[in-house]
């Protein structure tokens, strides 16, 4: 019987002259406005007769239906009825609305709520600086002018860009000049105005001009403070955004990690290397909460990355049973790399069950609560992995570190995991053609031939730059010259002791455990006599996720590595689960 049917078969039944058919309120029930006969006293609902009550309700199958004017308007008057059913109304209403305000959005941030992002009084005050010399502008304009007139080059126009540490000279060539022939005079250039080193851009790309870099007498320092204060930093919407420095024309350079999304940086010694990858890792420190951010570090040299040790509770990850959030020994950064490769398999295999290609629509879904966190989901941080001399580990474990590097920088995108790799010695036999086919965004401090360029930027510049931070960076075919920011140790320290004043996690982000096929597990010893006391929980969650490893109950239960191990070998010796494959 459709809802008409019985609305009207309801009217016929007990006697209403009209009413109206409001709707389906919250539960689903039917609210209808009733205006009854006047003849009919209010109480017959509670003191009707035995008789009365079966003539009202043995009505023939046969009655016919009411016309659709049932449907007009209720009366102007409202009967007591009324009154009370719009009361109903009103508290369904406000059912729905205490209802929308219980549901809230999963905030991944409330862990550490009271978390207070670092402050611009840790970098030091610099003094304002000076760059442009007019004097010294006009007198290079004016040797370049007089070198192209030599050689017969015929120009238009000139014009002088002043930037941090070098000037770009915009030359309009004449309607017959070839290209080729002013990029054939660049060390006559440098030679006429007694440069270190000049770097012709021939043509700018999107302009119809042609630019001479020359390298300024004086150079300025770009504060860090003066980057991360900025409005186009502090406004920014990059998922992981990274402030390098400032350009020729004095604006802030800015690039988002997550849409590189892998970074290769190079350059000789004592070219600012290091403090590019500590500009890199501040910039990411000021803008993320440790909740939307790991960073795996990874410090051959023992003394690059051991002011960021405080901080190892809100912002490093680390394997389950290291001593040391900070990657120094070689052979645990195999170990390591193979736990972010597992990593990257478990979060693929979330994406997959969620429905989703990368982790901003991830992470969205759980924020939302569309996702189930009994069946395993949880929201997923950032993870950056930061490798400071790659050589070294090439030169030591070869191969077996290459591997993992490039199924990470292969597949690892899409689910919020990128690497930042920096070597002093960009050499063909270090930087391999993996390496290179998979870090697409390239940083290149000064190095010391053309050969050293072409393997970092597939194309010759970087030997030109001047050094104390000058770099090329390459995200694509074009170059663009960017004066790295200077942020000193002692800024860096301030910065994270300031971090770890500050309420933490209990332990640092572990990776998942690797086991060794080779090792195996000895079971022989195991006593289930001697079940540990989450023996029975555990295997609980265990069948009922139909998954579990060693991590997944270090989350579960927040134990240690050790005891995880214990249990799932008990597990393992009770048939509850089968024997480890890698790290599942």
């Amino acid at each position: 019987m459709t809802r008409t049917d019985f609305f009207c078969r309801f009217m016929e039944a007990m006697e209403i002259n009209s009413a109206t058919l409001i709707g389906h309120s919250y539960g689903g029930r039917v609210i209808i406005k009733l205006a009854t006969r006047k003849s009919i006293p209010f109480e017959i609902e509670n003191n009707s007769t035995e008789d009365e009550y079966e003539e009202i309700n043995n009505v023939p199958q046969s009655v016919p239906l009411q016309s659709p004017s049932v449907f007009a308007e209720p009366k102007a008057e409202e009967t007591p009825e009324e009154k009370e059913i719009e009361f109903s109304i009103e508290e369904n209403q406000a059912i729905e609305k205490a209802d929308e305000e219980e549901f809230k959005l999963y905030d991944p941030t409330k862990d550490l709520e009271f978390y207070q992002k670092p402050t611009l009084d840790l970098f030091k005050t610099y003094a304002p600086q000076q760059n442009i010399n007019v004097e010294e502008q006009n007198k290079n304009k004016d040797r370049i002018v007089e070198v192209l007139n030599n050689f017969d080059v015929e120009i238009t126009s000139i014009k002088a860009t002043v930037g941090p540490t070098v000037t770009l000279y915009e030359v309009t060539p004449g309607p017959r000049v070839r290209v080729s022939r002013i990029r054939s005079l660049a060390d006559d250039i440098a030679l006429s105005i007694a440069a270190k080193g000049i770097r012709i851009i021939a043509p700018i790309p999107g302009k119809g001009t042609i630019g001479i870099e020359v390298p300024n007498t004086k150079s300025v320092t770009v504060p860090m403070s003066e980057i991360i204060g900025s409005k186009k930093f502090q406004d920014s919407d990059f998922q992981l955004p990274i402030a390098l420095g400032k350009t020729i024309t004095n604006e802030v350079f800015m690039l988002d990690l997550c849409k590189m999304p892998h970074v290769l940086v190079a350059g000789s010694t004592g070219q600012g290397k290091s403090v590019g990858l500590n500009a890199i890792i501040t910039s990411l420190l000021y803008k993320k909460h440790p909740s939307e951010l790991k960073l795996v570090m990874v410090d051959p040299k023992m003394v690059e990355f051991s002011m960021y040790a405080p901080i190892e509770n809100h912002f490093l990850a680390k394997m389950p049973d290291a001593t040391d959030a900070i990657i120094t020994d070689v052979k645990k950064v195999v170990e390591t790399l193979n736990s972010l490769c597992v990593e990257m398999d478990q979060r693929y295999e979330l994406l997959k069950d969620a429905g989703v290609r990368q982790i901003i629509e991830y992470n969205d879904k759980f924020i939302n609560r569309r996702l189930n966190p009994e069946k395993g989901h949880h929201f997923l941080p950032y993870i950056v992995v930061v490798i400071d001399e790659f050589a070294d580990l090439i030169m030591t474990v070869g191969k077996e570190v290459e591997t993992p590097i490039a199924r990470l920088a292969q597949k690892a995108r899409a689910v919020g995991i990128h690497v930042i790799l920096a070597t002093q010695r960009p050499s063909a036999n270090i930087i391999t053609g993996v390496i290179r086919a998979n870090f697409a965004a390239r940083f290149a401090f000064r190095v010391s031939s053309s050969l050293e360029s072409r393997v970092i930027l597939d194309s010759n510049g970087a030997e030109q730059l001047i050094g104390r931070g000058d770099m090329l960076i390459g995200t694509g075919s074009d170059l663009t010259r960017v004066q790295c920011a200077f942020v000193d140790t002692p800024e860096v320290e301030r910065i994270t002791e300031f971090i770890s004043k500050q309420q933490s996690y209990p332990t640092a982000f572990l990776l998942p455990e690797v086991e060794s096929e080779e090792e195996g597990n000895d079971l022989s010893k195991v006593d289930l006599a001697k079940r540990d006391v989450l023996f029975a929980e555990a295997a609980q969650i265990v069948v009922s996720m139909q998954q579990g490893s060693t991590s997944f109950l270090q989350r579960k239960f927040e134990i240690g590595f050790n005891r995880a191990g214990k249990i799932m070998d008990q597990l393992e010796v009770a048939g509850i689960v089968g024997p480890s494959r890698g790290a599942k």
